[in-house]
């Protein structure tokens, strides 16, 4: 049941490959704003949609000496600012149903957190704010499962909505990807690949998630030729730096390349699919 909705100039499910990409949380606007404008030069170089992604608290870090972000109000009010300065649709994580309402004045598209794809207050909440909605599929859930997900969010009225696959549990600290996942869930709505999260290496690293980066290219390949609607990575442009998930951030230094590869995959699988 793949459907077609817009989020700003981005068309989702069209057939079009488009683009969630950004730092996993916002460092300052300054940082955000950098991102946003490089990242916006190479997609509209090469012709792809682009949704902007930061988070204005990393509610779920490992430790708790970690760095979450500005929070909900500051962060909200940076992501509107940056959207109305670029022009770029905004992505942004919510924890809590109180939250939805406050980071839909900011953002075009709600993310509901992977460990957070059962909580039915917060999918409703999310879903009633008449924003797009993303739900990461959680590392525990079998990709089928993900229709009581669909059907929470479609009692709400709101049919804007995408699924985006981010690697299963696989024993302790890894996580692997399923490539069946993609065909599954893509029966009931748009599919998004998280290209970032699927080589995160979780808490494995003394505190933090570790992460096989190299491996980024080989599983965003693979999973565009098996048919995704969208691709999604954490960028950064110093990825040893990062205030969260540098270990398995994208440097910004590849993704020209990447996409570019990305781009080519995409229309051999789509005049293949045409053909047959």
């Amino acid at each position: 049941m793949s459907h077609e909705f817009e989020v700003g100039n981005v068309h989702v499910g069209s057939g079009k490959l488009f683009l969630i990409a950004g730092p996993c949380v916002i460092e300052s606007e300054a940082h955000v704003r950098k991102m946003a404008d490089a990242i916006q030069r190479i997609t509209s170089g090469l012709g792809v949609p682009y949704i902007f992604k930061a988070s204005y608290d990393k509610a779920n870090r490992t430790s708790v000496e970690s760095f979450r972000g500005p929070g909900l109000k500051e962060g909200t009010a940076i992501l509107r600012r940056l959207a109305e300065a670029t022009g770029l649709p905004v992505l942004t994580d919510v924890h809590e149903p109180g939250h939805c309402e406050i980071a839909a004045e900011g953002a075009d598209v709600l993310q509901i957190p992977a460990f957070l794809c059962r909580q039915t207050d917060l999918i409703l909440a999310a879903g009633r704010t008449g924003r797009a909605v993303n739900v990461k599929k959680g590392q525990f859930v079998a990709p089928w499962d993900m229709k009581h997900t669909v059907g929470k969010l479609q009692t709400t009225g709101n049919n804007r909505f995408f699924l985006t696959e981010r690697g299963a549990s696989f024993g302790y600290n890894n996580l692997v990807v399923d490539m069946r996942s993609l065909p599954i869930m893509r029966k009931l709505a748009p599919v998004v690949f998280d290209g970032t999260h699927s080589v995160q290496t979780p808490s494995a690293a003394n505190g933090v998630s570790g992460g096989q980066p190299e491996f980024i290219p080989v599983l965003t390949r693979a999973a565009v030729a098996a048919g995704v609607d969208g691709i999604f990575l954490e960028v950064h442009d110093n990825p040893a730096e990062a205030k969260s998930d540098g270990a398995n951030a994208l440097d910004l230094k590849y993704l020209h390349g990447l996409l570019e590869t990305l781009l080519a995959i995409h229309e051999a699988a789509h005049a293949k699919v045409t053909a047959e």
